[in-house]
C-alpha cells in the first residue's frame, strides 16, 4: 500500500467516493493504491487516533519493531502497547506477525501498512 488517508466525512461524501470507485471498476481503470478510513465526527477520529497511538504508528512507519522495542521507545507498559497494537491492527493501519526469537520463543513484530498516513479533519 502506498498511502492511507484517515478523514472525517459524512455519509453523502462516502457515497460520492463509492460511486467514483464503482465507475472506475466498470471502466476497467486502475485504482489508486490507497486506503481511506472515514469517521463522521472529528472528535471520534482524534479519540481513536490519540497522540500515543499516532506516536506508535510513527515508530513502526520508520521501521518494523517488536512489542518490546515499542514498549521501550515509547516509555509505556507492555499491556497498553499490546492493546493499542490490537486496535490499530483491527482498523487496518498496522499489521503484526510472529517471528521466532531463538532461545526465547516468539516475538510479535509490528509494521505499518503504508509509508505515509494522511489525517484530514473537516469541521463544519
Amino acid at each position: 500500500m502506498s498511502k492511507v488517508a484517515v478523514r472525517t466525512d459524512d455519509l453523502a461524501e462516502f457515497f460520492v467516493r463509492a460511486k467514483e470507485a464503482a465507475r472506475k471498476a466498470d471502466q476497467g481503470q486502475e485504482f489508486e493504491k490507497k486506503v481511506t478510513l472515514s469517521f463522521e465526527d472529528p472528535q471520534r477520529m482524534f479519540t481513536v487516533l490519540s497522540e500515543t497511538r499516532r506516536r506508535l504508528m510513527s515508530e513502526v512507519m520508520r521501521e518494523p519493531k517488536t512489542i518490546k522495542e515499542l514498549t521501550s521507545r515509547l516509555h509505556r507498559n507492555r499491556s497498553s502497547v499490546t492493546k493499542d497494537v490490537g486496535m490499530l491492527e483491527k482498523m487496518g493501519l498496522i499489521v503484526s506477525s510472529r517471528q521466532s526469537n531463538p532461545g526465547h520463543g516468539f516475538q510479535k513484530v509490528v509494521q505499518s501498512i503504508a509509508p505515509r498516513i494522511e489525517m484530514v479533519a473537516t469541521l463544519g
